[in-house]
């Protein structure tokens, strides 16, 4: 298992040292990152939180996943890689 958990249905107003409190009470959290919109400066609602070792992060799962945080359920789990999205975006083409 990885230590990296997804912790998804924040409230938009949840900040990093939030998310590393509340995770600190299941171990050591070695680094936190809400996710933040580029074009908004608002969070998208979701972030990442990894955990000092497996069992903390089985811990953090067990404790925090369900859990009600400012009015919303939260979802823990396990991160997984991130997919490559692939080439350079869209757009452009030939102009006539």
């Amino acid at each position: 298992m990885s230590s990296k958990l997804y912790v998804g249905n924040l409230s938009y107003d949840t900040t990093d040292q939030e998310l590393e409190q509340l995770f600190g009470a299941y171990g050591r959290v070695q680094s936190v990152q809400v996710i933040i919109d580029r074009a908004t400066g608002r969070s998208k609602g979701f972030g990442f939180v990894e955990m000092g070792s497996d069992q903390d992060a089985k811990a953090a799962i067990a404790g925090m996943n369900g859990k009600e945080v400012a009015g919303r359920r939260l979802t823990v789990n396990e991160a997984r890689p991130q997919q490559d999205r692939g080439g350079f975006g869209g757009g452009g083409g030939r102009r006539y």
